[in-house]
């Protein structure tokens, strides 16, 4: 698809409660506006020029910035989104008892909107954000509906990282631009005992960015209902792209990219590429120091090249619980952190992709992030209806890609996959 924040509370126990003023101070009181960022989603020193810019831009909000875990977090944003209403009337009596705003991953946004927990933000982005420029893997799941909810913050997508020197040893003067060079670029890699790249069987995001270039889906929607989609010819196409590249390396065909972690396989030294997020780069170079500036990185090629291949977009969007006490607090605090100043500081700090493509100019200095900021421009999201998560709990893509990848029939394959993939999306029918 990976975070840390900082939380500005009463500096001294002398304040008064609610965070209001020094006796005799003079100071407008502030209302307090909490916050919940994900850890390591923003450094220390980031968090410290946000959080004194934006009080002193808003001298009557404070921040209250608290860092959540990753893991559980799923369970406690619906504990808290459930906070200002524990009487179940709807009445708003029990409001200010949870967070103010909260980051979510992107794909998560469908389940917290099912659960009628967030906010509609639909005015402020059409109107005041320029919603319609955002990345469309992160503005996509964050709406419902033609109801915009999520508001993207931040994204991340994979690129292909490769070695220089296998390439230049393989005459190989510039990275492909296209499926059709890439192969060929693959097929040259792949010989004295190396492969030319390693990708698992069970790589499913790869696969999907492989099927949206040919303009299939994993699954779609009409009438309100969702079903799969692997089994039409387009996507068949991207599955058939995906066999042909798979078989230019000895990934294993039954596993995904983490069974082993292909990290430490391309750490090993006998491969030319991978697909992954640039940042896997630095643990490769951890365990491989020989790799040291050896490594680069490409956007995934497209079918032509005018474009670069389309890629699964995760990142985060903020959200805003429909039970908040302060709506024009929370709104600023999402304003400033999603508008073009502090989302281009966050890239350039984080090594992230700005949240519209027209900021990616700020990380254009840095060969990794100007790839993958090249691939989000082109980026999709996993179907936006919150009974995806059934369909990855028990994930028949992976099974599919496997039966294809030992022989099976890929259509015969792709039908039984379809089934499994509407049978968990209609799971609440």
């Amino acid at each position: 698809m990976r975070r840390r924040l900082l939380a500005l509370l009463c500096v001294s126990a002398s304040l008064l409660t609610a965070c209001g003023v020094v006796p005799g101070s003079g100071e407008p009181d502030r209302r307090t506006v909490t916050v919940w960022l994900m850890k390591d989603s923003a450094s220390q020193e980031f968090l410290d020029r946000f959080t004194e810019d934006f009080e002193q831009g808003h001298p009557d909000l404070r921040l209250d910035i608290r860092i959540q875990e990753w893991t559980g977090i799923g369970g406690k944003v619906r504990a808290a989104l459930k906070a200002g209403d524990a009487d179940g009337t709807g009445d708003g009596a029990d409001a200010g008892s949870g967070p103010d705003v909260i980051e979510v991953g992107n794909t998560q946004v469908p389940q917290y909107v099912d659960d009628r927990g967030l906010l509609d933000l639909t005015l402020e982005s059409v109107a005041k954000w320029g919603g319609d420029e955002w990345l469309p893997g992160l503005a996509e799941p964050g709406q419902q509906r033609f109801h915009q909810y999520g508001i993207p913050w931040y994204a991340a997508n994979r690129v292909v990282i490769y070695r220089k020197d296998l390439f230049e040893r393989a005459g190989i003067t510039a990275p492909p631009r296209t499926r059709a060079a890439w192969l060929a670029a693959t097929e040259r890699l792949n010989a004295d005992g190396r492969q030319g790249i390693y990708l698992a069987g069970q790589d499913w995001y790869t696969l999907a960015g492989f099927v949206w270039d040919e303009g299939g889906d994993l699954a779609t929607e009409s009438g309100g209902r969702w079903k799969g989609a692997l089994d039409t010819p387009a996507a068949l196409r991207g599955m058939d792209f995906y066999r042909r590249l798979q078989a230019l390396g000895a990934g294993p065909v039954a596993a995904d990219e983490e069974h082993p972690p292909q990290a430490g396989v391309f750490a090993g030294g006998k491969v030319a590429q991978i697909v992954a997020v640039p940042g896997l780069a630095k643990a490769v170079v951890q365990q491989n120091p020989a790799l040291e500036g050896q490594l680069g990185f490409f956007p995934v090629p497209g079918k032509s090249a005018d474009a670069p291949g389309a890629v699964f977009t995760g990142g985060s969007d903020l959200v805003v619980p429909r039970t908040t006490d302060d709506k024009k607090g929370a709104v600023a605090v999402v304003a400033a952190l999603t508008g073009a100043k502090w989302a281009t500081e966050l890239a350039r700090t984080m090594n992230y992709v700005p949240n519209k493509a027209k900021l990616a100019k700020a990380v254009a200095g840095g060969e990794g992030v100007a790839a993958m900021a090249a691939g989000a421009a082109h980026g999709r999201a996993t179907p936006s209806t919150p009974e995806w998560a059934a369909v990855e709990a028990d994930n028949p893509i992976k099974d599919y890609m496997t039966k294809v990848l030992t022989g099976g029939d890929p259509a015969t394959e792709a039908r039984r996959a379809t089934r499994r993939i509407t049978q968990a999306l209609t799971v609440s029918f």
